[in-house]
């Protein structure tokens, strides 16, 4: 069996990106959307609820308080969003937003930040999965934990690998069966104790009363509102929908919006009603159990059927359905953090590298890096979901701070606009909000984690502002080369000779750049005068994951490697040189670089393979990672099946 038939079979046969069907196929409808996407969001209320309770210490009667107001946020955040997804049908979420509404450094900040986000979604849904089914077991076990998570996660980028929808298929019976489990036991946890519900307002105002009196309303105030912004992790996901507008199915803004509706009503009744549950039962807090075990277990204890105890059956089915649910919202980080990487990469940010797409049409650059940076986050961290929430919080909302200033700068220009007030006061207000609940968790856990997140993300914000600058300084040099090799075709018609099959032949391997073909030519003649009869172009047209997006950007694509291609035919025609041009396009450039040359050398016995490797007067490992080493593996590829590949130098003065 070779590898290219065992990579088949683990991940899936290669797909033609060209094919309609294909597109078809790989979009999510609103429900498919809703568990791939929408799962971030919905798991936050495993640990977002819990946080926020625990932050009351001995004041729990406030929580009815934190209950409706994380649901209304959660409405208000996710009414901002699908403003988002107006502007921007084609994704690319709080990055795309912060770029062209408040500019590009101000995209950089929340693209760095999406970026540590989405390792971050990976790393606390897994390790809070983990808790989950820990929960069940005794505390010593607890030591296997860590080791747990990491598998997880190196399954679940095996899963991505295989591509979007397949990995979401097999998570769906999980995300059902969260959803019906949990709904029934808040149902039946507030139903139970339907008496005290009338009374919990007035007893939270009285409590109030009594606790200003003795501390002062300040006091109150900031207890509740310091409560409120360390359980900002409930609100954690919901920009997904928005990041991964492209992957819907048309029309997609509808379906955005639809998808939107399901997050937010199923987000926000289980995070309110999880916070009535704490209080109408009493939720205390044991180790090595979640806040939700411990109420689940009051709960479920009181089920019986007959003199049959339901309690030791059900638990163990919630807190599994929890812990899969939360590997749903993990894999939300394989979905939509790839999908910032691309989008970053589109504009320099990023490596050209996690734009690419696998033969199975993923970002698979971008789901390999968020997945071992997932595992080193947990690894760092221990796992401990305190700790990591804390990190995840403060991107997260960096984020959503970005995006609703963005969009706040936008209503106030759109003069004329319809509705435009409404929908600066929804943003205005989820500005607000999310700016509040970020300088509050910074200010409050800076020392016990907040400075690591944020270093990290600075050195994210750093690297790639010196990754654009290398790109653009290089881009300038290598422009100029190229215009100096441009040519005028005189426009007389001439008979092209003859190609002879059996001459020598030099076939020149470029990029989607004329002038790149006219370079490689020139240096050939110049090298080795008289001695090639034959002249092939080979060109590939990489199919990556902006322009596979928009089919307007790949049959742009495709137009113009046909240009190139027939104005190199014309130009070597006016030399009185025989040449002809192989074109491909694929989302893998080397694999079909290869097929074009194993079919060149069929055609013409006598080739010579000659391609250009870009030569830096300072080449590190940053040059290196940068501009990809397609030539050298090539030329191996070639002598191995006994063909002869010559890479010329370009310098590059930079």
């Amino acid at each position: 069996m070779t590898l290219k038939s065992i990579k088949h079979f683990c991940l899936g046969p290669p797909r033609d990106p060209f094919d309609k069907a294909t597109r078809r196929n790989i979009s999510l409808a609103a429900l498919m959307a809703w568990i791939g996407l929408g799962a971030d969001g919905l798991s936050s209320a495993c640990y977002g609820p819990e946080e926020a309770f625990l932050a009351l210490a001995d004041h729990g009667e406030l929580a009815i308080y934190l209950a409706i107001a994380s649901a209304v946020t959660v409405f208000v955040i996710s009414a901002a969003y699908m403003q988002v997804m107006e502007l921007f049908p084609n994704g690319g979420g709080g990055y795309r937003v912060a770029s062209n509404l408040l500019g590009p450094n101000f995209g950089l900040v929340s693209g760095g930040a999406l970026v540590i986000d989405y390792v971050l979604t990976i790393a606390i849904s897994v390790a809070s999965g983990t808790d989950a089914l820990f929960s069940l077991l005794p505390v010593q076990y607890s030591g296997y934990k860590l080791w747990l998570q990491v598998m997880v996660v190196f399954l679940l980028i095996f899963m991505n690998l295989r591509g979007m929808k397949e990995s979401i298929r097999l998570l769906v019976p999980i995300f059902i069966g969260f959803m019906v489990t949990h709904a029934v036991v808040i149902i039946y946890g507030i139903v139970y104790h339907h008496e005290g519900i009338s009374e919990l307002i007035p007893k939270a105002v009285q409590d109030s009363k009594e606790l200003s009196d003795s501390m002062g309303w300040f006091f109150v105030i900031a207890l509740f509102l310091r409560a409120f912004s360390l359980g900002g992790g409930t609100y954690t996901g919901l920009e997904a929908v928005s990041n991964k507008v492209d992957a819907l199915q048309e029309p997609k803004v509808r379906t955005g919006k639809l998808t939107m509706i399901f997050v937010a009503s199923s987000l926000a009744f289980m995070a309110a009603g999880i916070m009535l549950l704490y209080l109408l039962w009493d939720a205390e807090k044991i180790a090595g159990q979640t806040l939700n075990a411990s109420v689940f277990h009051k709960i479920v204890n009181r089920w019986h059927i007959g003199d049959f105890a339901l309690g030791p059956v059900m638990l163990p089915l919630l807190m599994f359905f929890e812990a899969g649910l939360l590997l749903v919202a993990a894999n939300t980080g394989f979905l939509a953090g790839p999908s910032t990487l691309a989008n970053m990469a589109r504009d320099r940010w990023m490596p050209d590298f996690f734009s690419s797409l696998s033969s199975r049409l993923v970002v698979k650059n971008g789901i390999i890096l968020m997945g071992l940076s997932a595992i080193t986050a947990i690894l760092v961290t221990g796992g401990d979901v305190s700790v990591l929430v804390v990190l995840y919080s403060i991107n997260v909302f960096i984020t959503f701070s970005l995006s609703l200033a963005g969009l706040c700068r936008h209503w106030l220009r759109q003069k004329g606009a319809d509705r435009r007030w409404f929908k600066l006061f929804v943003a205005a207000q989820g500005f607000v909000l999310c700016s509040f609940i970020l300088i509050v968790t910074v200010f409050e856990k800076f020392a016990t984690g907040g400075w690591m997140t944020m270093l990290v993300t600075s050195g994210v914000i750093c690297m790639s502002a010196y990754i654009r600058r290398r790109y653009k300084r290089v881009e300038k040099v290598i422009d100029r080369i190229e215009e100096a090799q441009e040519v005028t075709l005189d426009g007389r018609s001439r008979r092209a000779k003859l190609l002879d099959y059996k001459k020598p032949t030099a076939a020149l391997i470029v990029n989607d750049h004329f002038g790149s073909g006219i370079y490689t030519l020139k240096e050939v003649q110049k090298l080795f005068p008289d001695v090639f009869t034959n002249f092939v172009l080979i060109g590939v047209g990489e199919v990556d994951s902006t322009n596979f997006s928009e089919e307007q950007l790949w049959q742009t694509m495709r137009r113009n490697a046909r240009q190139n291609s027939r104005r190199f035919e014309a130009y070597c025609t006016e030399q009185g040189v025989p040449a002809t041009s192989y074109l491909g396009y694929g989302t893998d450039t080397l694999e079909k670089l290869s097929e074009l040359a194993y079919s060149v050398a069929e055609d013409f016995p006598g080739v010579v393979f000659f391609g250009v490797k870009m030569v830096f007067d300072n080449e590190g490992f940053i040059t290196q990672l940068l501009f990809n080493q397609t030539a050298y593996i090539l030329q191996r590829r070639l002598n191995a099946a006994g063909h002869t590949m010559v890479i010329l130098p370009m310098r590059v003065a930079t």
